[in-house]
This record gives C-alpha cells, structure tokens and sequence, in this order.
C-alpha cells in the first residue's frame, strides 16, 4: 500500500492528541483535522455535550456515519495533512498511525483541570477527578462498545499503530520529536 504524507493520531481522552497535532500540523506545515472538533460541533447542533453525543450515537450511526465519511473524504484528497481522531487510523491505512497512550486517572486529570471554568456553570461536572474518571470510562466504554458494533474494531489496541507514545511519560515536545523522528524514518 501506498504511504502518504498523512499522520492520524489516536489515544484516550486527555492523551493530548490535539495539543500534538496542532504542534506537528505547524513543525512540519501539515493541514490539521480533529474528529473530536467535528464530533462537538455534530453534538452542538443538536443541543448535547460530548457525552450525551456519544450515547445517542449508539443508537443513531448516523452521527458515526457523518465522521468516517469526512475521514474518507479527506484521506482520498488531501495530503501533508495531521489528523487526531480515534478512527482516522482505520479508514487511511496509507497514514502514519500513532497512538498517545495514558492512564485513566492523569486522562480524567487533565480533563478535570481544562474543564474547570465549564464546571462551575454546569451541573453535569462533577466536583472532582476521580468522579470525572468514572465518566471518562463510561465514554471509552461506550465508544469501545459503538466501534465494536460498527467495524469490528478496537480503537485502544495498540498493535493498530505504527508507533505508541505514554504522553504522561514525556513532555509535549517530546511527545512530537518522537513522532516526527519515527514518521521520518517511516516515510520511504
């Protein structure tokens, strides 16, 4: 198969796939998606939070449907491109595929810290990390379980990836030379 100038990055939640692709996407004047962004934006329009889009898209793959086909859509067009989203890997084997890995507890940490001026204007926050860990696992399990149904695939298993990164091991920069250094290597 064909390589292309085309990084996907997976991981958990918090894992910091944003914060690196928006690095990598600059360091190497790459384009930059985010399946996360475009996943908001579907659940905003329907006047839900990232959570609740997720439990309504168990039951309406439409809502999964819109995101693999914008995946598709720009892996068969585009080039010199970064994408973070957990299913990019899937539908652009050609790509580059990375995967952030983290524990759930620095995930829910890190979440738990950004998401903290949201927090005390809304009532679904919880108060703490640790409640907010158990939320964050409910929404792996329910993506795990949706990704399942749908592709027969599991998104969190590490043998998918050309190259697995502990983003709580090292520092953001680091996170991108190791990426950069392994995609250089992997480009013929």
């Amino acid at each position: 198969m064909n390589k292309k100038h085309i990084i996907t990055i997976a991981g958990r939640p918090g894992s910091g796939k944003s914060t690196t692709a928006k690095g990598l996407a600059s360091s190497l004047e790459y384009q930059r998606f985010s399946s996360g962004d475009f996943f908001r934006a579907i659940g905003k329009e329907r006047g839900i939070d990232v959570f609740q889009t997720n439990l309504a898209a168990e039951n309406d793959t439409n809502i999964d449907e819109l995101v693999d086909q914008k995946l598709r859509d720009l892996g068969a067009a585009s080039d010199h491109l970064i994408i973070d989203s957990r299913m990019a890997w899937h539908w652009m084997p050609y790509s580059f595929k990375v995967y952030l890995d983290l524990d759930i507890t620095t995930a829910a940490e890190r979440i738990f810290k950004a998401l903290e001026k949201e927090r005390l204007a809304a009532e679904h926050i919880p108060d703490t990390a640790a409640e907010y860990a158990i939320l964050l696992q409910q929404r792996l399990d329910s993506e795990a379980k949706r990704y399942e149904s749908l592709y027969h695939v599991n998104p969190y298993d590490v043998s998918n990836y050309d190259l697995v990164v502990n983003s709580a091991e090292h520092t953001t920069q680091e996170v991108q030379r190791i990426i950069t250094e392994a995609y250089t290597s992997w480009l013929p």
